[in-house]
């Protein structure tokens, strides 16, 4: 009889871990309880951190909720704790998984990855929490079905004059701001409008699909691209699919930055076999958020020996981008321009800016905070140029001797180093914000640079649980807001010296190395 070897990738049975720090069981147990926990609190109904999205007209479609006749709701105190016990327990079952990853786990990455694709899905069944975004997002196409200019007209203007049935249930603080996104966000907030009539109910829930769709396709495009190396899938699948960070941050509250991450990342993987293709994407990116703009600069650079593919890229990405901005929507970039005059309470920024106003005039201090930030993403940004190493990605043509000179590869690390030094100094930067280091993070080599976004994640994660602009029981609202302006701005200030700290011996390694 012959006897049948088992495929090392399947050996995921011989990693004996040393302790439950490092036990794989117990923190994907942690993870998966942790998001069965975000969809029962939200199960519950309109709360404290679940958002109200008005009557179901008799609707079938998710999101799903426990009826108000039951007479079964969450308290505010419960319910911000049970989010912020969720929040902590995830993150730390990823901790567990990264330890573990490290120290030889090697499971099945098809099955971590249908694992992520399941925690994906059943966050995207119920209603959306903490972030009123997503109810602003479908007012922002509500606007457009009316035949309004969400660039120039703000929700505020129209449903305080009259009464509509989307724009009424939108919160505050965004209502006179006019939307601040680009015209393939904004073409994705008018086909949820469509397909969802004039009920906030059924526009989310389309936005809510507008949303995972592009989390899956960035998991399985990832997956694609790490083919040919199991160890990479599996970090793919975690840092993607299955990160508790990343299901909090953007799926459970709907976000649009999955949308414009997916076109930018698909553009990175396009690389290698159509240049013109990567180029196309990236412009597409571009139309849908401003800020995709360093994934193509990470494009540019890993071309930087290819001028004939560079200039392919730079013609093709020119094209979507002149059409969205100067033909369709040219309101749309001054419009996007005004996130850059924000400053987030729960980043280094918040304090240092409320000290300078008292001093002097708000546009002064902002100016002054700009500047910082500038010079600071510059400085960390050339510290982890030097920090994080180029990983060769699966598929590189056997005509490159150096792998470190595969533009994929180098582009990959290059996304990786400029929205980590960004998110890092930026003076205004939320969780959601996150994907975009996360998703070339997991394709890219294994660093210090993990553990320290998952610190970061979590902790503005934790900082807007209670970010509505709504009133909340006594003593939570001063509770929120420590965890937000002085908890999570130290954990922000800790990462920038962590950082600093990093670099600092890596250089002193390199000298005794060199020296000896």
């Amino acid at each position: 009889m012959t006897r049948i070897e088992p495929r090392p990738w399947k050996r995921s049975h011989l990693y004996e871990p040393s302790s439950w720090r490092s036990h794989p069981r117990v923190g994907l147990g942690m993870i998966i309880g942790s998001t069965l926990g975000i969809a029962g609190v939200s199960f519950f109904g309109p709360s404290a951190v679940t958002l109200k999205l008005g009557p179901r007209n008799g609707s079938l479609l998710p999101p799903w909720y426990l009826p108000s006749t039951w007479g079964i709701s969450l308290g505010d105190w419960v319910a911000v704790v049970l989010t912020y016990l969720c929040i902590a327990v995830g993150a730390f079952g990823m901790w567990i998984l990264l330890r573990a990853l490290a120290a030889g786990w090697r499971p099945v990455a098809k099955k971590l990855l249908y694992t992520g694709i399941g925690l994906q899905i059943v966050v995207s069944l119920v209603t959306p929490l903490t972030s009123a975004d997503v109810e602003m997002y479908a007012a922002y196409g509500r606007l457009q079905v009316l035949g309004r200019d969400p660039y120039e007209i703000t929700v505020g203007e129209i449903f305080r004059t009259q009464y509509d049935a989307v724009l009424y249930w939108t919160e505050r603080p965004w209502q006179d701001t006019p939307s601040v996104y680009g015209p393939v966000v904004s073409a994705s907030q008018v086909l949820a409008n469509r397909l969802g009539g004039a009920s906030m109910h059924d526009i989310v829930f389309w936005l809510q699909m507008f949303c995972l769709i592009p989390m899956l396709l960035i998991g399985i495009i990832a997956y694609r691209l790490a083919a040919g190396n199991p160890v990479l899938q599996t970090r793919v699948a975690l840092f993607t699919l299955v990160n508790p960070a990343m299901i909090w941050a953007v799926t459970a509250q709907a976000h649009n930055e999955a949308l414009a991450v997916m076109f930018a990342f698909a553009a990175i993987a396009a690389m290698r076999r159509w240049p013109w293709l990567a180029g196309l994407l990236i412009g597409i990116a571009g139309g849908a958020k401003v800020n995709m703009v360093l994934f193509g600069i990470a494009i540019l650079w890993g071309y930087r020996r290819e001028p004939r593919k560079l200039a392919v890229v730079a013609a093709t990405a020119a094209v979507p981008l002149l059409i969205f901005y100067g033909l369709w929507q040219p309101s749309a970039l001054l419009s996007a321009a005004r996130n850059t005059t924000y400053v987030n309470a729960g980043a280094w920024a918040g304090p240092v800016f409320g000290l300078l106003t008292k001093f002097m005039s708000w546009n002064i201090a902002k100016i002054i905070i700009n500047i910082v930030a500038i010079v600071g993403w510059v400085v960390i940004a050339g510290m982890l140029f030097r920090l994080v190493e180029t990983r060769p990605l699966p598929g590189i043509d056997d005509h490159i001797v150096d792998p470190m000179k595969d533009p994929t590869s180098v582009a990959v690390r290059t996304a990786v180093v400029l929205y980590a030094s960004w998110l890092i100094t930026t003076p205004n930067s939320f969780s959601w914000y996150d994907l975009m280091a996360w998703t070339p993070l997991a394709v890219a080599a294994a660093s210090r640079l993990d553990s320290l976004m998952l610190w970061r994640t979590t902790w503005l994660s934790a900082a807007f649980v209670t970010g509505r602009a709504i009133p909340y029981a006594r003593g939570l609202t001063t509770t929120g807001a420590r965890i937000r302006d002085t908890a999570c701005v130290i954990a922000q200030v800790l990462v920038l010296v962590a950082i600093v700290v990093w670099y600092v011996r890596s250089r002193r390694q390199t000298v005794r190395a060199t020296s000896g």
